[in-house]
C-alpha cells in the first residue's frame, strides 16, 4: 500500500502593501462570500424574491459570521487571554515590542488580522441575525430563510477550512504513519493528519447534498434543508475532532472525555435530528 506524504510549507500572505498583507485565509472569506451572494441570488430570482433584499441579507450575513466568529474563539476557547486584552477582541491587533504602533494610533501593537474565529459561534451569531432579517423584511418564513441559507454557507465552509490550511493553523494529531502533511512552517518533520482538508472536503460532500436535496424539491419541506445541515456539518464536525489536536477551552477543561469542539457540536447535530423527525413527521418545528 502506497501511503502518501505531503511537505507543506505555504507562505500565509498573497501580497503586502506596507505593513499590511493580503492573507490566503482572507481570501478564501472573500471567496466564500462572493459565491455565497451569487448563490442566493439564483435562489430568490428562482422563488421570485426581490433582488433588493438580497444586499441587506449579505450584510446581515457577513457581520454576524465574523462577529460570531471572533466572539466564538474569545468566550469558548480563549477568555483567559482576552479578558485581560479586551482592545484586542474586536481590533486585529496584537501587542508588538518596540516602538510599532496601529495605523498611527495606538502604540505597541501591531496589526495581525483576524486569527482566531470559532465555527459554532459563527453559526449561532448567523442564525439570530438571520432571525433579525426575516423580523425586519417579513420574507416567507424564518425556517424557508434558514433552508436556503444553509447552502451557501456550506459552500463557505469548503473555503474557510482551506484558509486554515494555508495558515497551518487547526492541525491534526501525528499519523504515526508515512500518509499525512508535514508542515515544514511549523518546524516539524512528522507529517499529521490534514483535518483541515478532511472538513473542507466534508462541507463539499454537504454542499452537494443541500442541492440535490433542494433541486428536489425538499426544500418545500420547511426545515427539511436546515435539520439537515446542522446533523451532517456538525457530525462531521464531532468525528473530525478525534484527528484534530486540542484547541482547549473551558468545555474540555471542565469534561475532558470530549474536546470544546465536540462539546460545542452535539447540541447542534440533536437540533438538526429533532428537526428532521419533526419534518419527516409534518409536525410544527417553530
Amino acid at each position: 500500500m502506497i501511503l502518501l506524504k505531503i511537505n507543506w510549507s505555504p507562505s500565509e500572505t498573497l501580497v503586502t502593501f506596507g505593513n499590511i498583507g493580503i492573507h490566503y485565509y482572507s481570501l478564501m472569506f472573500v471567496i466564500a462570500f462572493i459565491l455565497g451572494l451569487n448563490i442566493m441570488k439564483r435562489i430568490y430570482k428562482k422563488e421570485g424574491v426581490p433582488e433588493k433584499y438580497l444586499d441587506p441579507l449579505f450584510i446581515y450575513v457577513v457581520v454576524a459570521t465574523l462577529l460570531g466568529a471572533r466572539l466564538g474563539e474569545v468566550f469558548f476557547y480563549n477568555w483567559d487571554y482576552f479578558q485581560n486584552n479586551l482592545v484586542e477582541i474586536l481590533i486585529p491587533i496584537t501587542k508588538s515590542a518596540g516602538d510599532s504602533t496601529f495605523f498611527g494610533l495606538i502604540k505597541n501593537y501591531k496589526f495581525i488580522g483576524y486569527r482566531g474565529l470559532a465555527s459554532h459561534g459563527a453559526a449561532i451569531a448567523i442564525i439570530i441575525c438571520l432571525y433579525l432579517y426575516y423580523k425586519k423584511y417579513k420574507l416567507q418564513s424564518f425556517v424557508w430563510l434558514l433552508d436556503r441559507v444553509v447552502i451557501p454557507v456550506s459552500l463557505g465552509g469548503v473555503f474557510i477550512r482551506l484558509g486554515n490550511f494555508f495558515n497551518s493553523e487547526i492541525v491534526g494529531k501525528y499519523t504515526g504513519s508515512n500518509f499525512g502533511v508535514v508542515f515544514l512552517n511549523r518546524n516539524e518533520m512528522l507529517p499529521r493528519h490534514p483535518a483541515q482538508v478532511y472538513e473542507s472536503l466534508g462541507c463539499v460532500v454537504l454542499f452537494l447534498l443541500l442541492v440535490y436535496l433542494y433541486r428536489k424539491g425538499k426544500g418545500k419541506q420547511e426545515g427539511f434543508l436546515f435539520g439537515t445541515f446542522l446533523t451532517v456539518l456538525f457530525t462531521i464536525r464531532f468525528f473530525i475532532e478525534f484527528v484534530k489536536v486540542s484547541q482547549g477551552g473551558w468545555f474540555e477543561e471542565l469534561m475532558p472525555v470530549f474536546t470544546t469542539g465536540q462539546w460545542l457540536s452535539i447540541p447542534f447535530v440533536i437540533a438538526g435530528i429533532v428537526i428532521l423527525y419533526k419534518v419527516i413527521n409534518k409536525k410544527n418545528i417553530a
